[in-house]
């Protein structure tokens, strides 16, 4: 069994090193493109587009009742669709993707922690460039990123709200005190079945299963006209 599964990821391994690199992700109708996953919801997919090594949501229109199944560190290859909405002054990373994606394999190695440094957030200033959970949907320009891999400067800390039942991860960054909704399933699995109301150091690294390191945060679609800042993933180091 460990063999195949070596065997499995060297052909991964070997996949991701002959995509043609580009400059800049491709948007353009029909075109097929490669991700490695960070995050995954019913909303839109984050990953690394493995071509230009940019940030980038995928919108995926998954049926109703039915959740992401796309796993952590996946290489997935997915097509633009005809009409890939990539017009989202809120959100200029994300394009429409056609039907659902295809899951090539999972990547490991080295090579991932060099992918993961090249994207992380500067801390030089607030979180997606505004203080506070949430900005007016009509204030954003296309001029600053809606997804972002984070450093914490502090933390991060699962937290379960005993008020709706929802999980929020807390962490420092740029001398913010920053409270995330999670939308990250393994993370609130995680809390779940540690049947607590705080997670944080080595009780939360047992619980995920690694130490956390990094923060994936992202900017929702519009809800009553604002756009709020959420967690949509906590990442190991690897």
């Amino acid at each position: 069994m460990k063999f195949r599964r070596d065997s499995e990821r060297l052909e991964t391994k070997r996949f991701v090193q002959s995509i043609p690199p580009r400059a800049n992700a491709d948007f353009t109708p029909g075109a097929t493109v490669h991700g490695l996953v960070l995050g995954s919801t019913r909303e839109d997919t984050t990953v690394i587009d493995l071509a230009s090594g940019a940030l980038v949501r995928w919108r995926i229109g998954w049926p109703e009742g039915i959740d992401s199944d796309l796993r952590l560190f996946g290489v997935v290859e997915a097509i633009v669709a005809d009409e890939p909405a990539d017009d989202d002054l809120a959100q200029p990373e994300a394009v429409t993707i056609e039907g659902l994606p295809r899951q090539v394999g999972t990547y490991s190695g080295r090579s991932i922690r060099k992918l993961l440094a090249r994207i992380v957030a500067p801390s030089d200033g607030p979180l997606f460039g505004f203080r506070g959970p949430s900005a007016p949907y009509w204030e954003f320009r296309g001029d600053r990123p809606s997804a972002a891999l984070l450093v914490a400067d502090r933390g991060p800390q699962l937290l379960r709200r005993p008020e709706d039942g929802s999980t929020w991860v807390r962490f420092g960054f740029e001398l913010d005190d920053v409270w995330l909704l999670c939308e990250d399933q393994h993370a609130i699995r995680a809390i779940d079945a540690a049947r607590r109301m705080s997670l944080a150091g080595k009780e939360l690294a047992i619980a995920l299963g690694f130490k956390p390191t990094y923060v994936l945060a992202s900017l929702s679609q519009p809800i009553d006209g604002h756009c709020y800042k959420i967690c949509t993933g906590i990442l190991p180091r690897y």
